[in-house]
């Protein structure tokens, strides 16, 4: 509430206090004085109720959106109970309920309008479910006096037990209608709210089962079914669609233990991969892998879906693990040409191995090409994947400027995120994203035969640290 509002406020309380002490004063009588206590009350009540009206959170009923803001105006009750004046929420309850099992029951009489008559009844069974969230039920040990009994033949009334049954009802029936109509989302979704209401329907644990049968989810199916027969062992139906789905369900089940086991052994790789690299100080961090693809490029090429497959650079889904011969830790790395949207995948890329042996495998010298100066490479149009043309670079000096590499600044790409903790390395992998590694090392005497890497290194001052950018992908 805003300081002005609140001085206005206190004036006029203080200016009707101020009148009641004057007529205090003048009282001669207990009649006067009786009024001049409930003039009291009434001050102190309407204080406030103004600080209420004049709260900048404050919401009239009218103007209410939320259920929340109905609820903190503090006249929730009386706005429902203006807003029903007239109406009769349990009469109207049972006669849309009573619309709603006409609907059906003349759908299937009239084959040709059925699905007419059966939207109806879903639209009746909705009003009639609106209806019955506005009754006010009574408690249980409610004794009504005669005139209540006789209003109750114009309007019903419910205790909470038997409205949670009606709703169930309702609920459980307009399932049925949806199931008519085969939307079973729309079944599943009813059932569910009529078993909720009441566990004991047992038509309602049927409608749930239909639902997860036709959309062959089998092991939720099975559930609803031992759900259903816990409350009617020998309901005929259900032991029915028990015997029709048992095999699917134990093939379902067992593909899901088969699915929690290798999410167990994922986990356990992630662990394992995770702990290795913080005990080699190997920064691990990720990227977006898709790049912008035209929708009309290549339109009618047959391989245009293939060429967006590569330029959208696929994930793997394999992790980096010890080799079974020699037991070092090898790396999948993905080599990628997106002027070409192309890629080479590398399964195993050993800790020790050069990029440039590695790329030098991929393209051969000038002398293994034929006479004509063509390649091997099919998409390489230009002759340009050539050694003589391949240049590998690396970036030095890149740890933070105190040297103490208290920040570990990642290496291109600029949009490479680092990942901190093992919890954000296993969300990861397990999203099936690419990853990108960081290996920092001492600067060594390395003999590569591209001329052009050579010269690099050359430049690097003795004593130098720099990082190697054994990375997922590279970039050719």
């Amino acid at each position: 509430m805003s300081s002005g509002k609140a001085t206005d406020t206190d004036a006029l309380v203080k200016q009707m206090k101020a009148t009641k002490a004057q007529g205090d004063a003048e009282t001669s009588d207990k009649t006067e004085a009786l009024l001049s206590q409930a003039i009291s009350m009434a001050i102190d009540q309407g204080k406030k109720y103004l600080e209420t009206l004049l709260d900048d959170d404050f919401i009239p009923p009218l103007f209410a959106s939320l259920k929340e803001e109905l609820e903190k105006s503090g006249l929730a009750e009386a706005f429902q109970t203006l807003h029903n004046d007239g109406e009769m929420p349990g009469k109207n309850m049972l006669e849309f309920r009573k619309k709603g099992n006409n609907g059906i029951a003349l759908g299937r009489k009239d084959v040709a309008k059925n699905m007419s008559y059966y939207r109806d009844a879903v639209n009746h069974y909705y009003e009639a479910y609106h209806w019955a969230n506005l009754i006010v039920p009574k408690d249980e040990d409610f004794v009504p006096t005669p005139e209540e009994l006789l209003a109750s033949e114009d309007e019903p009334y419910f205790t909470q037990k038997e409205l949670d049954e009606m709703r169930s009802i309702i609920c459980a029936n307009c399932a049925m209608a949806h199931m008519c109509l085969k939307n079973w989302g729309h079944v599943r979704d009813e059932s569910k709210k009529a078993v909720g209401f009441n566990p004991n329907n047992i038509k309602a644990w049927y409608r749930l089962t239909k639902p997860h049968q036709m959309l062959q989810i089998w092991e939720e199916a099975r559930n609803a079914i031992d759900s259903g027969l816990a409350v009617e062992k020998e309901n005929k139906e259900l032991i029915q669609l028990q015997n029709l789905l048992g095999e699917k369900v134990r093939k379902a089940r067992l593909h899901r233990q088969q699915r929690d086991q290798a999410r167990a052994e994922r986990t356990n790789r992630n662990k394992e991969v995770w702990r290795y690299s913080k005990e080699e100080k190997i920064a691990l961090g990720r990227l977006p892998m898709v790049t912008t693809v035209k929708d009309d490029e290549d339109e009618g090429d047959g391989d245009a879906v293939e060429h967006r497959w590569h330029h959208h650079y696929p994930h793997t889904g394999q992790l980096p693990r010890t080799r079974s011969e020699d037991g070092v830790w090898a790396w999948p790395v993905l080599f990628v040409y997106p002027s070409h949207r192309q890629s080479d995948f590398i399964e195993q890329f050993g800790k020790d191995e050069l990029i440039a042996i590695q790329m030098a495998q991929m393209f051969p010298k000038d002398e293994s090409y034929a006479g004509n100066g063509e390649t091997d490479i099919a998409w390489d149009f230009n002759n340009e994947f050539r050694c003589s043309n391949l240049v590998v670079y690396f970036e030095v000096h890149c740890m933070d400027v105190d040297g103490d590499d208290s920040e570990k600044q990642v290496i291109h790409p600029d949009s490479v995120e680092q990942l901190t903790d093992l919890g954000s390395a296993m969300r990861f992998y397990e999203s099936s994203q690419a990853l990108q590694f960081l290996y920092a090392c001492e600067k060594t005497s390395l003999s590569f035969w591209f001329c052009q890497t050579q010269g690099v290194l050359d430049t690097i001052p003795p004593g130098c640290s720099y990082k190697v950018p054994w990375i997922r992908y590279f970039t050719i």
